[in-house]
């Protein structure tokens, strides 16, 4: 196998990845009814409420969305998020307090109206995006999804800064995960996905048209399936990988990604690569999956091109 030391970095072209945002202290959060009450009473309190997507929210509801909202003011100074003095109440009564005894962090307790780490630079890189791709820090699947822009996502999720359909095909293809699985860590047989790690070291391919076109049937069919069976994504691809299976919905799910594999290696040029798709067992249980074989070499592949984009030798294949 081929073997240096990784690199990592922004590579141009190379959407941003943004870990989502730690709001320490669950009095920032709120059911769906107090939050719409509160922009019902004052319509300006909708300059502070958000919703509130997690990761456990992405994986198990059919589209994915948030069943919580969340205040949010910003990184504004105490005085201004006074301005909103119904939200800004609930933070004073079921924050503060416990904030104060936070020892560990001088941040936390004399901006605690603030959240704890609010990432900035994830908010300022989508703000003019309808959609984005998102995937839980921890899961089974480890698969992006679009999601609207404009509301908070939690410290559970990563966010790639893209709403493009060449990015959602190259980050659901068996390449992407292969190397997740090889680079990222575990928990309870998930995987942990970390930016660092995983996604920026992971050498880019061309975009192509048959990437945005495959990329657009996988997302149609997915949201299709999610819809009428009304699984979120763990179920979903509990069926995709279990050989038992053979729905003809779930069979076109798994053609699908069969495409989107195809359309990555092509514009990898790697045509030469039969990918040999199947039930495979792996650490994470059985999949449907490239085969073993292939896994081996898309990883030696892809670190010989880490390799090239370190040294200035990569070619056309690289953003």
């Amino acid at each position: 196998m081929f073997q240096h030391r990784l690199v990592s970095g922004d590579a141009p072209g190379r959407p941003g990845a943004y870990i989502g945002s730690y709001v320490l202290g669950k009095g920032f959060i709120l059911p769906p009814q107090q939050a719409e009450e509160l922009i019902h009473r004052d319509p300006r309190n909708r300059d502070v409420l958000f919703r509130y997507l997690n990761g456990e929210d992405l994986n198990s509801r059919p589209d994915c969305s948030a069943s919580r909202w969340v205040i949010n003011f910003h990184d504004w100074p105490e005085e201004q998020a006074r301005e909103y003095p119904d939200v800004f109440a609930i933070v004073e009564r079921d924050v503060k307090p416990e904030r104060l005894k936070i020892t560990h962090s001088k941040n936390a307790r004399e901006k605690w109206w603030l959240y704890e780490r609010s990432r900035p630079d994830l908010y300022s890189k989508i703000r003019k995006l309808d959609r984005v791709l998102v995937v839980a820090r921890v899961s089974k699947t480890g698969l992006p999804v679009f999601v609207p822009t404009g509301q908070v996502t939690s410290e559970q999720t990563v966010v790639f800064a893209s709403d493009r359909l060449e990015d959602l095909t190259w980050l659901n293809s068996g390449i992407h995960y292969t190397w997740a699985i090889a680079r990222g860590s575990s928990l309870k047989g998930d995987l942990r996905y970390t930016p660092s790690d995983i996604y920026e070291t992971l050498p880019q391919p061309s975009r192509t048209t048959a990437m945005a076109t495959t990329g657009a049937e996988l997302d149609r069919i997915r949201r299709s399936i999610m819809s009428q069976r009304k699984v979120g994504l763990t179920r979903l691809y509990n069926l995709v990988h279990d050989p038992s299976v053979i729905d003809g919905d779930i069979q076109a799910l798994r053609a699908a990604h069969v495409e989107v594999d195809h359309a990555v290696v092509d514009a990898y040029s790697w045509q030469d690569l039969n990918l040999k798709h199947g039930f495979t067992t792996t650490r994470q249980g059985m999949r449907f999956s490239l085969s073993q074989v292939i896994q081996t070499e898309v990883i030696d592949r892809l670190l010989e091109l880490n390799y090239a984009q370190h040294t200035g030798k990569a070619d056309s294949v690289l953003f």
